[in-house]
């Protein structure tokens, strides 16, 4: 004799789950439906509680379990557990029933009843929407405003998974084209995605690509290069749509639609792929009895995600995600590997700035080998006054390229601003025109000198331009990236002035750039009012703490840039400055007979103090013992490397020093 419906499994039967708000008439609609009174009717809110179950037999679904919860806007002193349990509940059902009340309190809206429905859409579970109270209101505006809402609902499957519940608007179709709103894009592909108004286009940042897409023409605009596409950008309801399938080039995916899946894989991503063996039914959970998400034959194709305890996480054809036997499967075979940026420095770097003005010849480095050295920056391009770059680098600097990619060493000149100045620098930050034609040009340099990195050295700038000289990197750095140029981008410490300091966003920076080169010096610098050392110890860590842990950037992306000079301080007897202090490379740092050296152990280096007549010459030391104690810090933080300003104003032991300290680091 075979069991009767109350002697059946509770794990065996048809979980029904009825949810909605608070006196929708949830239970009602339970009373009604089975015949008899399974739950407490009343017209007061949240009168079900608990969630209420009720085994039963349902011609001819066969035995069932009826669950009554509590309303998931439960307001009151136990609502959030009750939500709580109501969630917990959700989990169970395999057939899901949300009452909506035609009779809603007034200013109410059926936002929450749709987070729900999607929830439920989004783990494959069927969803039945009944509209209650329609004796006591009109039903039909909510009828049409649901059926406009769930009509063809489009599921994104993103990289394996159904983000679908997950997204801030939901994926539409305009015209035969699919859409995703423009925060859905910034939200899992670019971060920095952005509309100029100045071209009233969207551009887009990603990788190797950086794109615009407008609002009314055809057309692509990637790298520089234009492309007719099938659709343009749209604005629904005041959130702005952008085509996926034609934006697939600029976010390297593969898109797949199947039904209404909206399959997305990026490229740079391992995939693997396997046969099945048999006739399959795909699970939701790992577990036979888990409710069944897909079915799949003999010799189908899937994607095989990842494998655990015996069961494989699977995507089907159909774009359906659940569970199989990995027994069940064969011919595992990886179709694509997961794409790694090969680096261009291997260990740590270390680099030296190489100054020289624009009246001069680059330096002439023949025969020259830097003990430790893997780059390079001479100072080969500046922007002139009327925002142009320029570059003097002429024979000698073609030279001086040669004797360095001979030795080894890697070129990332850098670009200044100082002659340019504040407002000539404004002006092009603040164009997205200017930009882009500065951008072409840096391309156009580094491809004809074969150049192997970029340092941008932009100082002195508005705050009020920090976010467009973010813009401006955040432009650069896919162009870079598509010829394999290193972009590194120099920063002041955070704990400075407005146009010195709180110009840059080192967040932003820190998360484009290759690398970001903390520039710790001039503590006390040339505009100080009173003396003190050119870069203490405790205040290059302190800032460096805030650039990893304030501004959230990984410290193995962090050059610690190095003073390979001080400054030469005279006070009179009130302390005050006579004169401005002069810079004194380490080369060049003479201590007067009988002056006695005095260690500093915060600032990690030596002081001293002489009788100049009537005044007083106070100098804090860059030598070997304070340069040694600096590079330290790239051991102890895990930065990337170490750089020194400049070149030909250090001491012999210096390179030996670098060396030996990044050498220990590296270990």
């Amino acid at each position: 004799m075979g069991a009767t419906w109350n002697e059946t499994p509770s794990a065996n039967r048809l979980h029904i789950g009825v949810f909605g708000k608070t006196n929708s008439g949830k239970s009602s609609f339970i009373n009604a439906f089975t015949g008899q009174e399974v739950s407490i009717v009343a017209d007061v809110a949240g009168t079900t509680t608990d969630p209420v179950y009720k085994a039963m037999e349902i011609y001819p679904m066969g035995p069932c379990t009826i669950m009554d919860t509590a309303g998931f806007d439960d307001e009151s002193t136990l609502g959030e557990q009750r939500v709580e349990r109501t969630r917990l509940a959700a989990q169970k059902a395999d057939l899901a029933i949300i009452v909506f009340s035609a009779q809603p309190v007034s200013g109410e809206s059926y936002e929450e009843e749709l987070k729900w429905y999607t929830w439920f859409k989004e783990r494959k579970i069927p969803v039945l929407l009944i509209i209650n109270k329609a004796d006591v209101a009109d039903a039909a505006p909510l009828k049409n405003y649901l059926k406009e809402k769930t009509a063809n609902e489009i599921n994104l499957v993103l990289n394996n998974k159904n983000v679908t519940a997950n997204l801030k608007h939901e994926i539409i179709e305009e015209n035969g084209n699919i859409y995703m709103s423009m925060d859905d894009i910034k939200n899992y592909f670019d971060k920095y995605i952005n509309i100029e108004d100045e071209i009233n286009e969207i551009v887009t940042t990603y990788d190797k690509q950086i794109a615009s897409i407008g609002f009314e023409t055809n057309k692509l605009t990637l790298n520089g290069a234009t492309k007719k596409i099938y659709a343009h950008a749209i604005k629904k309801d005041d959130v702005i749509y952008m085509p996926i399938v034609e934006m697939k080039d600029v976010y390297n995916l593969e898109t797949t639609i199947v039904e209404n899946n909206v399959i997305l894989d990026s490229l740079t991503r391992k995939q693997v792929k396997a046969y099945a063996k048999s006739n399959l039914s795909v699970k939701w959970k790992a577990d036979f009895f888990s409710k069944t998400v897909d079915k799949i034959e003999r010799g189908d194709v899937v994607v095989a995600i990842e494998e655990k305890d015996g069961w494989t996480r699977i995507r089907t054809e159909n774009g359906n995600v659940g569970f199989v036997k990995s027994t069940k499967l064969t011919n595992y075979t990886t179709t694509r590997d997961d794409w790694e940026e090969e680096k261009q420095i291997t260990g740590k770097v270390n680099m030296f700035w190489d100054y020289y003005s624009k009246y001069v010849q680059a330096p002439d480095r023949t025969g020259q080998v830097i003990e430790g050295v893997n780059v390079v920056s001479p100072t080969f391009f500046y922007i002139d006054s009327n925002g142009n770059l320029k570059n003097k680098i002429g024979e000698s600097g073609k030279k001086y390229i040669e004797w360095a990619h001979s030795n080894g060493y890697k070129v990332w000149p850098a670009i200044q601003n100082d002659e340019a100045g504040i407002k000539v620098t404004s002006t092009i930050l603040n164009s997205y025109t200017k930009r882009q034609e500065l951008i072409e040009n840096i391309v156009d340099v580094c491809v004809e000198y074969q150049l192997d990195g970029i340092n941008i050295d932009f100082e002195n700038m508005y705050q009020a331009d920090k976010d467009k000289f973010s813009r401006f990197i955040i432009e650069l750095d896919p162009r870079m990236k598509e010829l394999g140029v290193v972009l590194s981008v120099d920063v002041t410490a955070p704990d400075g002035d407005a146009n010195w300091s709180l110009c840059y966003d080192r967040n932003v920076i820190g998360h484009v750039a290759d690398y970001l080169i903390f520039m710790a010096y001039d503590q006390y610098g040339a505009s100080s009012t009173k003396p003190g050392t050119t870069a203490g110890y405790n205040w290059i860590e302190t800032n460096l703490k805030k650039i990893i842990e304030y501004d959230e950037v990984k410290a193995d992306k962090i050059i610690l840039a190095l003073p390979f000079y001080t400054r030469k301080w005279k006070v009179n007897s009130n302390g005050e400055l006579v004169e401005k202090p002069s810079v004194v490379s380490m080369l060049n740092i003479k201590i007067p007979n009988g002056v006695e050296k005095q260690w500093n152990e915060d600032l990690q280096q030596y002081y001293i103090e002489y009788a100049d007549g009537k005044d007083t010459v106070k100098m804090w030391i860059e030598d070997g013992t304070s340069i040694t104690s600096k590079v330290s810090l790239v051991s102890k933080y895990g930065l990337a490397g170490t750089s020194g300003w400049r070149k030909d104003m250090e001491t012999s032991n210096v390179w030996t020093i670098i060396n030996t300290e990044l050498q220990k680091a590296s270990n």
